[in-house]
């Protein structure tokens, strides 16, 4: 079994790690977040309870994931993307995450932002600043704001 890396500066509350997983700095793991195995958390991600990474994720610097996100298996996440789980957030409002999936073999590149209760689907591309707002189908390549299909090649 390969061993975890948890760098000295990373806040990891869950034991929910995988093996040969690596967490580097200032990341903040929350309690009740599901990592998989040989996973690499660069520097100030920030993965939230209730949100769970499939195994060999890349999650670069600076990505937020919340509550209610499924990343599947061999997902890239470029920097500075955010995830969302409430489409009408308010000051001191709770309201339960809305899940979304990112499936198996996605990329999204970097400052994309995604919307919550949408499914991007396997092998997907999300281009650089992107605004998901709906649904990605399999194997295709959305771009823009609000993204829009710029190919699909099933």
């Amino acid at each position: 079994m390969k061993e975890i890396f948890i760098h000295a500066t990373a806040d990891v509350q869950t034991s929910h790690i995988g093996s040969g997983t690596t967490i580097w700095q200032n990341c903040v793991v929350l309690p009740g977040a599901r990592i998989g195995k040989d996973n690499n958390l660069c520097a100030g991600s920030f993965i939230e309870g209730g949100a769970t990474l499939g195994d060999r994720v890349t999650i670069k610097n600076g990505v937020q994931v919340f509550s209610g996100v499924t990343i599947g298996d061999d997902v890239f996440v470029g920097p500075n993307v955010s995830f969302t789980n409430d489409k009408s957030p308010r000051s001191k409002k709770h309201v339960p995450p809305l899940a979304t999936e990112v499936q198996n073999g996605v990329s999204i590149g970097a400052g994309a932002v995604i919307l919550p209760g949408i499914v991007i689907g396997k092998g997907a591309m999300v281009g650089a600043g992107a605004v998901v707002t709906r649904d990605v189908p399999p194997y295709s390549t959305v771009v823009g704001n609000p993204a829009r299909l710029l190919l699909h090649s099933e």
